[in-house]
């Protein structure tokens, strides 16, 4: 597996790069556009993370600026609707930890504005993504705890169906017909498993 690619920049293009290597080997790396603030103009040197996608028709070698970038590739191509390009045009919207925030914020809105990314997509993303990231569920952007989302069960009943494999708005169908008398989560979740049976 390749890991690292460091050397001369040879192309410095929109989408992508060619490093070539004190072996003679050029490498052509696609890269978001936050990678790309950090790659100087031809002749420059440049060390880049590297990742190898294998495909029936190509491979394709990924650049990125940090290890952070490269694990935040890695986690969104690991959603369902999320592949390569489109992981790194999200990549392309801020640093990786601008990215975290928009995680923790819930902001679905700043990953629907990605091409090839729908509302059900970036809800996803977001739902998938957040603890894998570090981001407690319950994380406000100014770094507290929502004591009232956290202690909130229905939401807490819907993370549950969510981690049970309903899509977030599935998770809320089945839970819009729970009356008010079902007060713990464990009680939601029942009432919607019911709810969801054939």
């Amino acid at each position: 597996m390749i890991a690292l690619v460091a050397g001369e920049v040879a192309v410095r293009r929109g989408d992508h790069v060619v490093v070539e290597t004190a072996s003679g080997v050029g490498y052509r790396l696609a890269v978001s556009a936050e990678t790309l603030k950090h790659v100087p103009a031809a002749g420059g040197r440049v060390s880049l993370h590297a990742h190898l996608i294998v495909r029936d028709d190509a491979l394709v070698l990924h650049g990125f600026h940090t290890e952070e970038e490269r694990d935040l590739f890695l986690l969104l191509i690991g959603v369902q609707g999320v592949g390569p390009k489109v992981a790194q045009a999200v990549l392309g919207g801020g640093s990786p930890r601008e990215l975290v925030g928009a995680l923790a914020a819930g902001d679905a809105k700043r990953f629907q504005a990605v091409p090839g990314i729908g509302k059900r997509t970036a809800e996803r993303i977001i739902v998938e993504l957040r603890e894998k990231v570090g981001v407690p569920a319950a994380f406000e952007p100014d770094g507290t705890i929502a004591a009232s989302r956290a202690d909130d069960p229905r939401s807490v009943a819907r993370d549950g169906l969510v981690e049970l494999g309903y899509s977030l708005a599935e998770a809320e169908e089945l839970l819009a017909g729970a009356g008010a008398e079902l007060a713990t989560p464990e009680a939601l979740i029942a009432h919607a498993l019911k709810a969801a049976r054939p």
